[in-house]
């Protein structure tokens, strides 16, 4: 098998983890432009301080011993199987960053023989990345559950960001749906990273120069959409996670029916993909907003609205809160107002020190108006008919209408990249 034919396996096999945005941008060099992009396996993610950087994000080997329902790479589907060794992948990602397509390496895979196993190749790989090639980029590596405590320590010197899969919202699902896994195999590592990641920071204040263990942080992937938890379910253990493990991201991700099981939503099933929407936009609330997960969902209501976005969900609900003066309100209560986001807030503080604010002063500072006025009073007056009912209040938020997705939503998928076009880039033709 060529690289070219490994690379078009294992670069679509990974595109459902979605610990990074994938891209799926194909575009060749034109006269008198800097740059190539690349569509085969090229994704995007951000750094910590913003730059969005291009990674070449593709699976180790998409050979399983598992026989997860839900996945695409379970042992019994019948699909084509490919197995990088550490030298292919590590020469294939010098080459593709020494062309500029790529700034690092976003590195999976299926579980080979046993953890340790996959584990050892993953190592090798990055090892020759890191060592003898030199490379600096950026790397983020999946920890394989049930992997040797001293292989994931190695690991985790090696990657700048690493990330271990939940999967799936509860023991209960993980049972039924991926009986081969254990919970204790998957919160096991996570627990030994977010151990590393404090013992590291404190021997920094101590010794400047002490090696660093996964200095980007970890995260995690939950399916959504695939087993019956409800959504305050799926929160709450988000936000339990954020507390335990300090991680950086929970990603979620809608099930996407790729495989026929009696266990699973019919393949003619649309992804839940407005379900993963509001599961980000809580998730947002509870990193930046000061939200728990009690207040955006509760016994009463444990899904999201299906018009109103979490805020103006809680707004709506909590109708003794408001209205909220701007020119008087404290920055934890302006966060409370739909429209009114983190960098709105803070220009609030600032501006109102020169003076008074007015409605169009909100709208220069980036408030959204056409949901805030329902919620906020400036000088002591409301924009809007203050008496409205609640059902007319939300008719008003969501303008009318449902929020519905276009028949032609799915997950990006990777395009066509020939192997001649692969072979010069092997060969620093192009």
């Amino acid at each position: 098998m060529t690289i070219m034919e490994k690379l078009t396996i294992l670069s679509d096999a990974a595109k459902y983890d979605v610990a990074c945005t994938s891209s799926g941008v194909g575009r060749a060099a034109k006269a008198g432009a800097v740059g190539n992009s690349m569509a085969c396996g090229i994704c995007h993610s951000f750094s910590a301080d913003g730059r969005c950087i291009s990674l070449l994000k593709v699976l180790q080997s998409n050979a399983c011993v598992y026989d997860c329902s839900y996945c695409v790479n379970r042992r019994s589907n019948d699909t084509a199987r490919a197995t990088f060794t550490p030298r292919e992948l590590a020469e294939l990602t010098m080459a593709f960053y020494r062309r500029n397509y790529i700034e690092g390496l976003f590195l999976s895979s299926g579980v080979i023989g046993c953890a340790d196993n996959t584990m050892e190749l993953m190592i090798r790989t990055l090892s020759l990345l890191r060592e003898e090639y030199r490379f600096g980029g950026y790397i983020h590596a999946k920890a394989i559950p049930g992997a040797d405590e001293r292989l994931v320590a190695r690991l985790g010197r090696l990657a700048d960001r690493m990330s271990v899969n939940l999967e799936l919202p509860s023991r209960q699902s993980l049972q039924r749906l991926a009986p081969d896994k254990r919970g204790e195999d998957v919160l096991r590592p996570m627990d030994q990273i977010a151990q590393g990641i404090r013992q590291t920071q404190n021997e920094l204040t101590l010794y400047r120069h002490t090696p660093r263990f996964v200095p980007a942080g970890q995260s995690t992937q939950m399916i959504v959409g695939a087993s019956p938890e409800t959504d305050r379910q799926i929160l709450s253990l988000t936000a339990g996670l954020y507390k335990k493990y300090r991680l950086k991201r929970v990603f979620f991700s809608a099930y996407m029916p790729v495989v026929a099981d009696s266990r699973l939503p019919a393949l003619t099933t649309r992804p839940p993909l407005l379900r993963e929407h509001r599961l980000y936009q809580a998730d947002w609330l509870l990193r930046f907003y000061g939200f728990s997960a009690d207040e955006i969902l509760d016994e009463k209501q444990p899904n999201f609205h299906p018009l109103l976005d979490p805020k103006c969900n809680w707004a709506v609900n909590h109708p003794e809160f408001f209205p909220v003066e701007v020119n008087r309100a404290d920055y934890e209560a302006l966060l409370r107002v739909p429209g009114v986001g983190v960098t709105s807030a803070r220009r609030i503080l600032q501006a109102r020190r020169g003076g008074p604010l007015s409605a169009e002063g909100l709208r220069r500072l980036g408030v959204v108006m056409k949901r805030a006025q329902y919620f906020i009073t400036v000088g002591g007056r409301m924009g809007v008919n203050a008496s409205l009912g609640r059902a007319q209040l939300i008719g008003a938020l969501s303008s009318g209408g449902g929020m519905a997705l276009p028949e032609t939503a799915r997950q990006l998928s990777f395009f066509d990249t020939t192997e001649e076009d692969l072979s010069k880039c092997l060969t620093g033709q192009i």
